[in-house]
């Protein structure tokens, strides 16, 4: 018995060590990792065959991008819905809904369903003005694509506006102008625009009274203000890693209610003195723009009337959670050319056609270091590359600043050369904004 135990007690030892080691995360996480699988490769897959037209190949790609093991998802595609598994374990599904996009099913969908697709207005003739033929900037805009995908940067756009006009564009092959991409959190800078634009129009003060939701009025958290939700300086705990059974894997895959999550969330910082990078803060940003504006159809009607079709925004779709409030923090599909009409908006200080379109000023406030002693460097959902003791993007002008999404995507704004840069892509790991984005700019450069 005694020569058994010896045998079997290291047997056990390895096979509680392995999976861990393998799996890089401990045992009783398994079933979250699975969930994780099936909810990420659903949201995914839906939005990708009925937004981006991928075929199950592409999905798989990107999708094992994150883990190797997603290769191994059972992808199950119907008319307007994918249903999802991975070898029969943890099920989940997505819709789609044409103007809406998809979103993950979680029980009963009827507030979903309810939502009606905003009109869409007749796109404008060819935008901007110099659109088309082979010039210097263009072919140096197409080598740069070919250096980034030789080295498998996966990049799928990229594109340049100067001085308000396309001066070039290259895609990659399978994707074209009118590809509607994830920008993943460039969907923050959207956000905080919008907040912008109702502040222009008047539904919003600047400087909203607290609480700003009457779950805070009798705890520490009613002392948070709007501008410290803006520049992630709110104070709320929160675990932004993209892990199994994080704060934000369950918020964008598993909760009906995207915002339910932070709202929840309990202060461990004064508010203002701490910056920490928080998805769950941008989707309670929604959160406050749907209360304030009178439910998910208004706002939703806000997004496209007020904001997307003013700037011409014709190729862009806003998915919403299960209860019908845009996900803000993450899922907004655009083609390159959408994300640049909102860069552009930014880098002519909130003025469309000449005129104010956001507040005076505003941009000026987005643009500015946050009061936070660790991470100055962000605005109003915005990465600023000055502010802090050095620069963040040492290749690049000192007053650069940025949308950015998971996977390298990026909205760069460089105000005194007037520029607007756009790259969409899917890079697993790092994409090496910096010094991709400054070798960009010396070609431009050079082929002036």
């Amino acid at each position: 018995m005694k020569r058994l135990l010896l045998i079997a007690l290291p047997l056990l030892l390895l096979l509680l060590a392995v999976p861990p080691l393998m799996l890089g995360m401990p045992l009783w996480q398994l079933g979250n990792a699975v969930s994780l699988a099936t909810g990420l490769g659903a949201k995914l897959a839906c939005s990708g065959r009925f937004i981006s037209g991928f075929d199950d190949a592409r999905i798989l790609d990107d999708l094992a991008s994150y883990a190797a093991i997603n290769r191994q998802l059972s992808l199950d595609f119907g008319v307007d819905r994918v249903e999802v598994s991975l070898f029969g374990l943890a099920p989940a599904s997505a819709t789609y809904r044409p103007g809406l996009g998809c979103t993950v099913n979680h029980g009963d969908t009827a507030l979903v369903d309810a939502l009606q697709p905003p009109a869409r207005s007749t796109p404008p003739a060819q935008w901007p003005a110099r659109d088309g033929g082979f010039t210097a900037q263009q072919a140096a805009v197409e080598a740069a694509l070919a250096a980034d995908n030789a080295e498998g940067l996966q990049t799928r756009a990229l594109l340049v506006l100067q001085r308000g006009e396309l001066v070039a564009e290259s895609y990659a092959p399978g994707y074209n102008a009118d590809s509607q991409l994830l920008g993943w959190s460039m969907g923050k800078s959207l956000m905080a625009i919008a907040l912008g634009r109702m502040e222009a129009l008047g539904l919003l003060p600047a400087s909203p009274e607290g609480p700003l939701f009457p779950e805070w009025g009798d705890d520490d958290r009613a002392r948070i203000r709007l501008v410290q939700l803006l520049q992630m300086t709110s104070g709320l705990r929160w675990q932004e890693d993209y892990i199994p059974g994080s704060d934000s894997t369950h918020m964008l895959f598993h909760a009906r209610n995207a915002s339910s999550v932070a709202l929840r969330s309990p202060g461990l910082h004064v508010p203002g003195k701490q910056f920490y990078y928080s998805s769950g803060t941008s989707n309670l940003l929604a959160r406050f723009a749907v209360a304030r504006l009178g439910g998910p159809q208004a706002q939703l009607d806000f997004f496209y009337a007020q904001l997307l079709h003013p700037l011409g925004m014709h190729h862009t779709v806003l998915e919403p959670d299960a209860e019908g409030v845009v996900v803000a923090s993450s899922f907004v599909y655009a083609s390159a050319r959408d994300w640049a009409r909102l860069g552009q908006l930014l880098l002519d200080d909130g003025r469309l056609q000449g005129r104010l379109f956001l507040p005076a000023g505003w941009v000026a406030r987005a643009t500015a270091p946050n009061t936070s002693a660790n991470e100055p460097r962000y605005g109003y959902q915005l990465w600023l590359n000055d502010g802090g003791a050095a620069l963040r993007w040492p290749d690049l002008p000192r007053s650069a600043f940025a949308m950015l999404g998971n996977r390298g995507q990026a909205v760069l704004m460089v105000p005194e050369q007037a520029l607007v840069v756009v790259r969409l892509g899917w890079t697993a790991g790092a994409y090496p904004l910096s010094r991709k984005m400054g070798e960009l700019l010396s070609r431009l450069q050079n082929a002036r």
